[in-house]
This record gives structure tokens, C-alpha cells and sequence, in this order.
């Protein structure tokens, strides 16, 4: 049977029968390439026609031990994995250019070698000389990693199944080469494909393989989202250029806890772990100042304090600016029309700004709280009181709901010396957290009492 030609959009993966301009379902121009598929299917008319050799079925209740893992001898790194290294899994690592993707899996390779784990680093983007200067650099020149250069998929899994490594670092995805496949490399189908052999050859052999992926412009892994579908834990590496400071984030995890973060700083000698995010989000923060309220939030399972500042300002233009650094600028809109609608107090003709302090990206709604607590006290001029905190969700209809885990938030601020919150007024608080909670049942009470205005 004749292989019949389709047409995949490179941006997105999605695939037409017919070329065009612009794909119809991301909306990007000229990135609809023709593909050849690998195979056109079975030669027989029925898949049942010719007998498999079976496969092997196991009860659901069958005993068997936890899947041993692995400590890299990096915490933070450890504690996004879900407690170490699995053998057999194949994790997805995803960022911005020059952030420190390959610093910080130079750094685990490194680790995980001096602890006796067989380690191969293969680089399809630098040759084995300068992954050698930058491991000189990083004080990494005696560890015991075997390095690799090539970008032909063949030839890697070849040397993968002789070698057989305990771990295996392939930098980066978007640079393999597959030879069944006819595309450039990069492509939707040479992604796919290598994505498919690599996470196939982890799972037979039992080597856990790390897969370095390029992100879009707008923050997404490039290529075709099925690659996240395949891999069993997919890692995003954070953070602002202009900031040191550096978040590992998992946004699935098949063996841990999804949302789970590792801080790490950037210095000259590499990547270093902090143990106490809270004490370095809030270490360079300014006395009270109006506009600024600092956010009790959690990532995962650990409690993170963070400041968020905001600046109100009249605007000479018709139409008033609208900016966000570190979170939702769809969810600040939402909040400044719940503040006119329900609260009485309008920000037409006034520009917004607001910033996470310290590079950080706040997700949970949790903070809507603390973005409207700090816009009224940027539009009103007013500080708020000195050490305390700020969290809750905010319903449309004004009224304050409840954050989880709201226990391990307020012993996190307790612990770095704060003594109030500000909190909704059914938030569930138990313990000797020993900090005062004023409790407000919605934003228009909250107004009154703190602003006066509303």
C-alpha cells in the first residue's frame, strides 16, 4: 500500500490532509511542513488475521516493592523527583534559553556519579570539549560522567544498550535524528519519534533517561505535546534573567507530587540549592511601603512567602495599561472589575502594575487576597500593617473564600517573624501558629475597615 503524505503544523503538532498558509488550530503562519508517515499500517486487511505471542497479565493486588530510588545529593532537586531518581523513568526538562538547563543536569550527572550511579551525558548542541570546559568551571572535572557528542538516534541507543548506564542525559531532544524519519531535525515527526524510541528503551532496559526540551515563545516545550503524554515526569526550569534566582517546577510527576518546586541560585560556580525560599524572596524586601503585601503562598508541599508589589498611577492615555510580572494579567482584570463592581472603587483612567517580587511565578488563587489588598493600598496610599500576611480566593460576587493547607502557611510565617494575617473568615485554622487572624467574610468589609473607602 501506497504511503500517503500528510501535513503537520510544526508549531503544534497538528496534522491536515492538505497544505496552507496557516494552521487552523494555533494560528501560526507558514509552519505546515509534509510528512511522510514511518509505516502506512498493517499489510493484512485485519490486525487479528495473523496471532500475537500474548501478553503477560498480572493480578491488581500482586505484592511488589516500591521502585528503588536514587539521591542525587541535591535536596531541592530530590524533593521535585518525588525523593530520587526511579530507574526506568524518562523525565522531560523544559526552559528558557540560557537559564541553566544544562548547568543544573551537568550538576546532577555530576552527583549522581560520585554516589556510584553509571552516568552518560550526551550533548547534541556543544561538543565534548566545551561540555568539559563548563564542567572545569563548575568544579566538576573529576566526576566520573561519560560525554558524548551526536545527534543521530541510532548511534546513541546503540551505545546506550552496550554501555548500559544507570542514567542517561540527552541534550537536547529538539537536536536528535532519526534516520526512519524523513524531516530535518526539529521537526514535529523527528521530535515524536525520537521522544517514542528513547522513553520505549528506558522502559526495557530499566535506565532512567532526562530529555532536555527547547521551550516557545510562550513558555510551552516545542513540539508536539504527546512528547509530555509519553515521558512520566515533565520539569520546568525558571526564572528571570535579571534575578539569580532559579525554580524547578514539576508540572507532572507519574512517581511524586505534581506542583512540587526546587529553589536554586545562580553564582559563578554554578547552581546552588536554597533551603528557605521564604527568607530569600523576602531578604532584600524594603520597609512597609504602600503598595507592597506580602503572599503566603504554597508550592506543592512547601509553604513560600513572597512580596507582591503594585503601583497605581493616572495614565495620559485613552486606553489605561494593564502589566503583570509573575502572574495572571487575566485574573488582575478579574480583580480590578470585582473591586468596581462590588467594592465601589473604579480604576478607569489609572494605569496597574504589578510585580511577584524575586523572579517568582504565583499560580494558585490563593493570591487574589494579596493583589487586591495591595492595589488598594497603591490607590489609596496606604500601607498596610507591619508584619503580616495576606491570603484568600476571591468569588466574583465579592465574597472571600478559603485557601488550603492554611495551617502550614501561617506556621511559615511565624516562624520568619510575622505577627498577623489577613485571611478570609472561614479559614480553617488550627494549632499554635501564634499569629492574630482578622477575618473578613468578603472585599467590600475588607475595604471598609482597612481603607475606609468602598
Amino acid at each position: 500500500m501506497a504511503r500517503t503524505a500528510s501535513y503537520v503544523c510544526q508549531s503544534c503538532g497538528a496534522t491536515s490532509s492538505k497544505w496552507s498558509g496557516r494552521c487552523d488550530s494555533c494560528g501560526a503562519w507558514n509552519t505546515i511542513v509534509e510528512e511522510t508517515p514511518i509505516s502506512a499500517g498493517p499489510a493484512k486487511k485485519s490486525l487479528g488475521a495473523a496471532r500475537g505471542t500474548g501478553m503477560t497479565l498480572l493480578d491488581l493486588d500482586a505484592e511488589e516493592a516500591p521502585p528503588p530510588r536514587t539521591h542525587s545529593g541535591l535536596d531541592e532537586l530530590d524533593r521535585v523527583l518525588g525523593g530520587g531518581l526511579v530507574p526506568g523513568s524518562a523525565i522531560l526538562v523544559g526552559g528558557d534559553p540560557g537559564i541553566g538547563k544544562s548547568t543544573l543536569l551537568l550538576q546532577a550527572a555530576a552527583t549522581f556519579a560520585k554516589n556510584g550511579l553509571p552516568v552518560i551525558y550526551v550533548s547534541g548542541e556543544e561538543s565534548s570539549a566545551q561540555v568539559r570546559l563548563r564542567a572545569s568551571r563548575l568544579g566538576l572535572g573529576g566526576a566520573p560522567v561519560q560525554l558524548a557528542a551526536e545527534t543521530n538516534l541510532r548511534n546513541i541507543l546503540t551505545t546506550l544498550k552496550e554501555e548500559r548506564p544507570g542514567l542517561a542525559i540527552i541534550d537536547s531532544i529538539q537536536t536528535m535524528w532519526a534516520d526512519n524519519v524523513e524531516s530535518a531535525p526539529g521537526s514535529v515527526g523527528q521530535v515524536r519519534a525520537a521522544a517514542h524510541e528513547l522513553t520505549s528503551f528506558a522502559k526495557r532496559h530499566n535506565v532512567a533517561i532526562v530529555l532536555v526540551g527547547h521551550v516557545t515563545k510562550e513558555g510551552q516545550i516545542a513540539g508536539p505535546r504527546v512528547v509530555e503524554h509519553m515521558v512520566d515526569t515533565v520539569l520546568y526550569f525558571e526564572g528571570e534573567r535579571g534575578h539569580a534566582f532559579r525554580i524547578l517546577r514539576a508540572v507532572k510527576n507519574r512517581f511524586g507530587a505534581a506542583d512540587e518546586i526546587g529553589v536554586f541560585e545562580m553564582t559563578g560556580g554554578g547552581l546552588t540549592e536554597v533551603a528557605n525560599p521564604s527568607a530569600l524572596f523576602l531578604g532584600e524586601r524594603e520597609a512597609p511601603s504602600a503598595g507592597s503585601a506580602v503572599f503566603a503562598g504554597v508550592e506543592g508541599s512547601r509553604p513560600v512567602l513572597c512580596e507582591i508589589q503594585a503601583l497605581v498611577a493616572p495614565t495620559p492615555h485613552s486606553q489605561p495599561r494593564r502589566s503583570t510580572v509573575g502572574w495572571d494579567g487575566g485574573r488582575l482584570n478579574m480583580i480590578l472589575a470585582v473591586l468596581e463592581a462590588r467594592c465601589g472603587i473604579p480604576f478607569s483612567g489609572l494605569d496597574v502594575y504589578l510585580n511577584v517580587a524575586g523572579g517568582l511565578r504565583v499560580r494558585e488563587p490563593a493570591a487574589d487576597l494579596a493583589v487586591a489588598v495591595a492595589l488598594l493600598s497603591a490607590r489609596e496610599d496606604v500601607s498596610l500593617p507591619p508584619q503580616s500576611v495576606v491570603f484568600g480566593e476571591i468569588a466574583l460576587s465579592g465574597r472571600l473564600r478559603p485557601a488550603g493547607q492554611t495551617e502550614n502557611r501561617l506556621k511559615e510565617a511565624a516562624k520568619l517573624g510575622f505577627q498577623s494575617a489577613i485571611v478570609p473568615e472561614h479559614s480553617a485554622a488550627v494549632g499554635d501558629h501564634g499569629l492574630e487572624l482578622k477575618r473578613f467574610p468578603d472585599l467590600a468589609t475588607l475595604v471598609g475597615d482597612m481603607f475606609g473607602a468602598g
